[in-house]
C-alpha cells in the first residue's frame, strides 16, 4: 500500500514537475520570451538589462500559475505596468515557444510518478490531473499516460469555468468533485510553491511537496504536509 493517511481515497496531481519534465521546457520557454522582451525594454528606455531568472523568478512568479496570471505577477515585480494587451502578447509568444520545444525535444516522465500511479490504480485510489497547463491533454497522449486519469482539470478547463487558478483552490476543488470525493479525502501532490498553498486552501486531507528543486523548507513553509524528492519515497513495500 502507498504511505498515505488511511482516509485518503484519492490523488490530485499536478502535472509539470510532478508527473512530466516539463517544467524545464516551460522555465526554458518563461526565459527566452521575457528575456527577449527585457532586452527590448532596456533598449528603448535605457534602463539596465536584468535577465529573467529561471529558479528565483520561475518559481516565485510563474511556477503552477495560469499563462496570464504568472506574465502578469513577473511584470508587477518588475513595476512594469501589465496592461491587458502586453500581457496577452507575452503570454501567447510563451505558450508558442513551448509548444515547439515539446514538439523538438519531447517529454520526459518521472518513472517514480509513473510506479506510484501503477500502485495507486492497484490500490483502487481514484486520480485526476489538475493542471494550470493548456497543454495538458496533449502531454499525457504523447507520454501515453492520458489513461491513468479518470479527470482532467486544465488551464482549458478552468478558463470555461471561470476558475480561478493556484494559489486558489479551485480547480483542486473541481478535480475532488470530478472524482465524487470529498477534499478531506484527496491527497495533492504539488511540485510549486502556489500549487501547496493551494493544496492547504483547500483543506485537502493530505498535502504531499515533490521538491524537484531543493525548496523542500519552502514547500513545508507553505503548508506540504510531508516532502519528498520523488514519489518513490511513498510507494509501499
Amino acid at each position: 500500500m502507498l504511505k498515505l493517511p488511511p482516509e485518503i481515497e484519492a490523488c490530485l496531481f499536478d502535472l509539470d514537475g510532478v508527473v512530466t519534465q516539463t517544467a524545464k521546457v516551460h522555465a526554458e520557454a518563461w526565459k527566452t520570451m521575457f528575456d527577449s522582451f527585457l532586452r527590448e525594454r532596456a533598449q528603448e528606455t535605457g534602463e539596465a538589462f536584468v535577465p529573467f531568472d529561471s529558479h528565483h523568478d520561475y518559481d516565485q512568479y510563474v511556477d503552477g500559475r495560469p499563462r496570464l496570471d504568472g506574465v502578469r505577477a513577473f511584470l508587477e515585480s518588475r513595476r512594469i505596468d501589465p496592461d491587458e494587451a502586453l500581457v496577452r502578447r507575452l503570454g501567447d509568444e510563451k505558450q508558442v515557444l513551448v509548444l515547439e520545444l515539446i514538439r523538438t525535444k519531447g517529454v520526459d516522465v518521472f518513472p517514480g510518478t509513473v510506479r506510484f500511479l501503477e500502485q495507486a490504480e492497484a490500490q483502487g485510489l481514484r486520480r485526476a490531473v489538475v493542471s494550470s497547463s493548456a497543454n495538458t491533454q496533449d502531454v499525457l497522449r504523447i507520454t501515453g499516460l492520458e489513461h491513468f486519469f479518470e479527470a482532467r482539470i486544465d488551464g482549458l478547463v478552468a478558463e470555461e469555468r471561470g476558475l480561478p487558478g493556484k494559489p486558489a483552490p479551485d480547480t483542486f476543488l473541481a478535480g475532488a468533485e470530478a472524482l465524487g470525493v470529498a477534499p478531506a479525502n484527496a491527497a495533492v501532490l504539488e511540485d510549486a510553491l502556489v500549487g501547496v498553498e493551494a493544496g492547504r486552501a483547500g483543506h485537502f486531507g493530505y498535502v504531499i511537496g515533490v521538491d524537484r528543486t531543493g525548496q523542500a523548507e519552502a514547500l513545508a513553509e507553505r503548508g506540504a504536509d510531508v516532502v519528498v524528492q520523488d514519489l518513490d519515497e511513498l510507494l509501499g513495500p
